[in-house]
């Protein structure tokens, strides 16, 4: 049995280290970001960053430190959040005359200056994006997936009314999915949260989810509109073109370094990551074999190449380090890295070298001459692959068959006694809390999301076999 199914969670941490994108630090939970680590991120933060400037979004920073009391002026919100903050009680020395929390997220300290900047009509739609750190003093973590601080972007934004809001929840939740599946190689079920799966403080919050290899799934991205709950608790209004105050309507959205997590327990196999180019802190790596010190030719050949797919804006690596080919190519490829070009004295015989996807067993001959158009053209398919290689994952594991409480303890039933992983199932929900919940008691499958496009409509309650009113996604989550 592969170490992917044996112990997942063992893999993932094993792959994390070797590829060397974190390391801990001696604050629970807390990570530090190495240079591969932090560039994922960075190709991330860029592709996301260009689509919200596209759509007229700009980026601004609020403080970390939010007071006590801009929590207590939305109940739900602090009811939600209350159990992951940390508090600062002492500065300098003395002790604070009201608690300040580290920013689990920013609606209420935005809420608060947004009554200020928003005065008019014409001052809406107010359009901002956060880059920022966050806390939430988790009790179980994971590197990338779940740590105490974690980094992400924020959206807040306000509107003259609930068809604006409603239209902007919808177009950045469609800008998280074409970069998660088109950048990340991820595909991804967009759909409704259900009320209880809502983000705190919510009328209505939507998602995008993802399946990992080990059937778990990942919250890849959140959009909500928030209506008027944190305008009429923070005083937002505008004066209207009829001369009449009126609270905003405003929408938050937000993806996170959770993200990087998740590339790698979709991609990565059994020898470790396994990076989609687009994503890549390296897509391409040139390594000289053979006798190659006593060829000086070799090396120069492989600068040529280095240099043109460098002007190309491929980001590409020369390894002319003294460790034997074997440790390169084995070094190489637990980092993930998408191509690997060898060339060594009889490749330069006979004007050629060997190229190696990451994802692909075989090795591939090709001239030199044309080196370089062969690599943006593997570069390309390698990233179409990945997706289909993941969506073909996920609709095999995927379940649309059962329809009963009793039908899904069976299928786990049989998922542990075949070693195979349950994956999700699409199933019923009448709408009741109490229906939902003893779903989430008895088998720890939790709603993911009522998708917009289901394969199959369900017609009766999972739990209760009454009528259903919606089709949902089950499933075991991180």
């Amino acid at each position: 049995m592969s170490q992917q199914t044996n112990d997942f969670s063992k893999w993932y941490i094993d792959t994390i280290q070797k590829a060397d994108l974190m390391d801990y630090t001696p604050v629970r939970g807390c990570i530090a970001f190495k240079p591969d680590g932090y560039e994922i991120w960075e190709h991330i933060q860029g592709e996301m960053d260009r689509r919200f400037k596209e759509t007229g979004h700009r980026n601004a920073y609020f403080p970390m430190l939010i007071p006590e009391s801009f929590f207590q002026k939305e109940k739900d919100h602090i009811e939600g959040f209350s159990p992951e903050l940390p508090w600062v009680t002492e500065a300098a020395g003395e002790k604070l005359e009201e608690r300040l929390a580290l920013r689990p997220t920013s609606e209420t300290m935005i809420g608060h200056l947004y009554s200020d900047w928003i005065k008019s009509y014409r001052d809406l739609p107010l359009l901002i994006n956060q880059w920022a750190n966050v806390f939430r003093w988790e009790k179980k973590t994971l590197p990338f997936i779940r740590t105490s601080e974690f980094l992400w972007q924020e959206g807040h934004t306000a509107h003259v009314d609930e068809e604006d809001a409603r239209k902007e929840t919808m177009q950045m939740l469609n800008i998280y999915k074409e970069v998660v599946e088109g950048f990340l190689a991820i595909p991804v079920y967009d759909g409704q949260k259900t009320p209880s799966e809502r983000f705190a403080g919510a009328v209505d919050t939507y998602s995008i989810e993802a399946m990992m290899k080990d059937g778990k799934a990942v919250q890849a991205g959140t959009s909500h509109y928030l209506g008027t709950k944190f305008a009429e608790a923070f005083d937002i209004k505008y004066l209207t073109k009829e001369n009449k105050h009126t609270h905003v309507h405003t929408t938050s959205w937000g993806t996170s370094t959770r993200l990087i997590g998740s590339v790698i327990m979709v991609h990565g196999d059994e020898q470790g990551l396994v990076l989609p180019p687009k994503i890549a802190p390296t897509q391409v790596v040139l390594i000289p074999v053979g006798p190659w010190k006593k060829n000086p030719a070799i090396m120069e050949k492989l600068d040529e190449v280095f240099a043109t797919l460098k002007a190309k804006g491929i980001r590409v690596r020369l390894d002319d380090s003294d460790q034997s080919p074997g440790y390169k190519f084995n070094e190489w490829e637990l980092k993930g890295v998408p191509v690997r070009i060898e060339l060594g004295p009889r490749d330069l015989e006979n004007n050629q070298v060997l190229l190696k996807m990451r994802d692909e067993a075989d090795k591939q001959t090709v001239e030199l001459g044309s080196v370089v158009e062969a690599i943006e053209k593997e570069l390309e398919v390698m990233q179409t692959r990945l997706f289909d290689k993941a969506k073909a994952f996920r609709d095999a594991n995927s379940h649309t068959h059962i329809d009963s409480l009793e039908q899904l303890h069976q299928h786990l039933a049989d998922s542990e006694k075949n070693e195979t992983i349950p994956g999700w199932v699409l199933a019923g929900w009448c709408g009741d809390d109490a229906c939902e919940s003893n779903v989430k008691e008895e088998t720890k499958f939790t709603t993911r999301n009522i998708p917009f496009n289901p394969p199959a409509e369900k017609h009766t309650c999972i739990n209760c076999g009454k009528e259903a009113k919606h089709t949902v996604w089950f499933g075991r989550a991180y």
